[in-house]
């Protein structure tokens, strides 16, 4: 497997690590960085499928707290572990590669201030269709551990009134919102991803807290791509190289 380094898009002065064949980081987590928004209060942040380190990057950007990244995966952690070691950021970022199921034997409840997942989309059914490659399946499906034990989960490290933002496929909106408040998880805010003007939205940004009263938000939605297929000025905005 062929290595390359790539410029994290958007960022002056970031790389990221990535092998071709394995499933490389995508415009999600891009997304899902940029969708929190960080203050004095937020000092420990944890990534929980962290793949090859693009939302710690990307947030190590925005805040210089500590930032903990979990992947299972062994040959998709080296990559990670590889990225903050080419960016020089050893001393805020730390990866680990540890089963996102035994990080309670590891943190105390209440350890942190923001958890963040852009885990598998798709369920594992008799009838899914999984790919040969093994690391592609893991990422892209739920075969190592799924929607609701990341959420309970999460909900167990959070501090009281602490964040958790995930970014899904919308289709599964209705199960997520009653999952989240099964642990107590409130969505405050909502953000819904168009591929194209006029299409239906693909994948939804959510941010929820932990033990705060109902009230959610609706953000102005985000459209991806123009008619000519190009990103948007929006996303370009986001990517820092837009107008």
């Amino acid at each position: 497997m062929e290595k390359v380094i790539n410029d994290l898009v958007g960022y002056e002065n970031l790389k990221i690590v990535q092998v071709n064949e394995y499933f490389n980081f995508s415009l999600d987590s891009v997304l899902l960085a940029n969708f929190v928004n960080l203050n004095n209060k937020i000092k420990n942040i944890l990534d929980l499928g962290t793949g090859n380190a693009p939302i710690p990057l990307i947030l190590s950007t925005k805040t210089n707290e500590k930032i903990i990244g979990v992947e299972i995966q062994k040959e998709v952690y080296k990559l990670a572990v590889e990225s903050v070691k080419i960016n020089n950021l050893e001393n805020q970022i730390e990866i680990l590669n540890i089963d996102i199921k035994d990080l309670l034997s590891h943190y105390k409840h209440e350890s942190f201030d923001l958890i963040l997942s852009n885990p598998p989309y798709f369920k594992k059914l008799d009838t899914s269709i999984l790919n040969d490659n093994v690391i592609k399946t893991n990422a892209r499906h739920e075969t190592l551990i799924n929607l609701e034990e990341i959420i309970s989960i999460a909900s167990k490290l959070l501090v009281n009134k602490g964040i958790f933002a995930l970014v899904h496929r919308t289709e599964r909106l209705p199960e997520i919102i009653e999952i989240l408040k099964k642990y107590k998880l409130e969505p405050k805010k909502i953000k819904f991803i168009f591929p194209k003007k006029n299409s239906e939205s693909n994948l939804v940004l959510i941010e929820a807290r932990k033990n705060t009263n109902p009230g959610v938000k609706v953000l102005s939605p985000l459209i991806v791509h123009d008619e000519k297929s190009n990103y948007t000025k929006e996303v370009l905005k986001i990517f820092k190289r837009g107008e």
